[in-house]
């Protein structure tokens, strides 16, 4: 009985072993719930300096953001610049993020940056092994470990590739096929900036992943399109690992939106506000604020209506954008005009633009009234704030009689102070109880 047992069991060794490589590596079929992020701190500069000051509080804060928000991957830059300057420190640091994120319900994709200009040189490719060997052996059995993303955007940045991207490109397809060898069991991906220039590596690679920073919808859709169909005729599954950039016209909420809709999994750029990137991209400041609560919305499936039944703000309904106005100038005339008093004014006009989206938001009105309010007093600048909130909410007002007032708006004119009060104080109440 031991021998049949033991023949079985050698039986089932052999055939795994027989199996071609990728049918024994874990790739996923399917990977359009991806909801994911690039991450760097916010408090460094790129992605070597991100390892050589890792903070373990930081990136478990940073985490935390993510899983606020339902994210399920992070894609995250390993340096070779960073593993060669303290290799022990770097394998913790690297185990501890794969392990926090995990612990939060996320996988982590690592992309590769190996020595500079290695892949320049043909005979220096092999030089690699040994790091891509550290990490295999650091992480390779983790379960939070999802996908190696062998290299970041080869042939950035043309189309078609120019021969020297070709060569960067090889050079990619080489790496995959080292993570194949060293690592029998994790998929393996090439981050192409272009679908095309994914097309042309998929032969090499489990996970099809493109980058897509295109500036109109018909541009994004076509994108999607093409590399779904490729996806579909190689049966791999597809990931965009990278989208959203203020600077490319390529808006968070946008890209998010047609992403979804297409039922095609993504990575933001970048969770952080960092110190490289942050002017252009990025959702978080380290305490947890964020820079658009569009793109909080969006990241939960949640878009702004764009359609053509939108209902028109009116914030002049009930007269208190007109009273702002009124009280504004006559306070802007007042050589006497009290500090306090200007301020509340400039507070109230603030949240009414804010309010009313009648604002630009890259300088909130009210972060401008926060500000003013912290230093010493300045009247200048504050006369100068609310001329200009007093010439933005003007071409809001209401002329009498305008049907768009209120009811209640309508009646003042009729209604004692005390009325009024009685009116707000019970906004239940019919109108017979007046």
């Amino acid at each position: 009985m031991r021998t049949y047992f033991y023949e079985i069991a050698m039986l089932i060794v052999i055939l795994a072993l027989a199996l071609p490589v990728s049918a024994q590596r874990r790739i996923p079929k399917d990977l359009s719930d991806v909801r994911g992020f690039n991450y760097e701190s916010a408090e460094t500069n790129d992605e070597t300096e991100h390892w050589l000051r890792y903070n373990p509080a930081v990136a478990e804060r940073d985490l935390d953001y993510a899983k606020r928000l339902l994210l399920n991957q992070v894609r995250v830059f390993v340096t070779h610049a960073a593993w060669e300057k303290d290799k022990v420190a770097f394998r913790k640091n690297l185990l501890h993020f794969v392990r926090a994120a995990y612990g939060r319900g996320m996988g982590v994709m690592p992309t590769m940056q190996y020595e500079s200009d290695e892949w320049k040189d043909k005979t220096a490719w092999p030089n690699s092994r040994e790091f891509v060997a550290d990490l295999v052996a650091t992480i390779g059995k983790e379960p939070g470990l999802m996908i190696w993303d062998v290299d970041n955007e080869p042939e950035c940045c043309s189309l078609p590739p120019t021969p020297e991207n070709r060569l960067h490109m090889e050079h990619a397809v080489y790496m995959a096929k080292v993570f194949h060898e060293l690592d029998p069991i994790t998929p393996v991906t090439i981050g192409a900036t272009f679908a095309e220039n994914m097309i042309d590596m998929g032969d090499a690679v489990d996970v099809l992943s493109f980058h897509d920073y295109s500036p109109t919808r018909a541009q994004i859709r076509a994108t999607i399109e093409k590399a779904k169909q490729y996806a579909e005729k190689t049966r791999k599954p597809l990931v965009d690992t990278e989208i959203g950039c203020i600077a490319r016209a390529n808006p968070y909420d946008i890209a998010l939106q047609e992403h979804m809709q297409a039922h095609v999994g993504s990575y933001i750029w970048e969770l952080m506000i960092t110190g490289y990137w942050g002017p252009v991209h990025g959702v978080f400041y380290p305490d947890g604020t964020v820079r658009d609560p569009s793109i909080v919305a969006a990241l939960l499936g949640i878009f702004r209506n764009r359609g053509r039944d939108v209902v028109e703000v009116v914030p002049d309904r009930e007269n208190h954008l007109t009273e702002v106005v009124t009280k504004n100038k006559k306070w802007l005339v007042d050589p006497n005009a009290d500090w306090k008093t200007g301020l509340d004014l400039a507070e109230v006009s603030a949240n009414l633009l804010e309010a009313a989206q009648l604002a630009a938001m890259h300088d909130p009105p009210t972060r401008q009234v926060k500000l003013l309010r912290s230093g010493v007093p300045d009247m200048p600048a504050l006369r100068a704030m609310l001329q200009r909130f007093t010439s933005m909410l003007e071409p809001y007002q209401l002329p009498p009689g305008d049907p768009r007032r209120s009811e209640i708006n309508a009646m003042q004119k009729d209604l004692s102070d005390a009325d009024l009060r009685m009116w707000f104080v019970s906004p239940f109440q019919s109108k017979e109880v007046l």
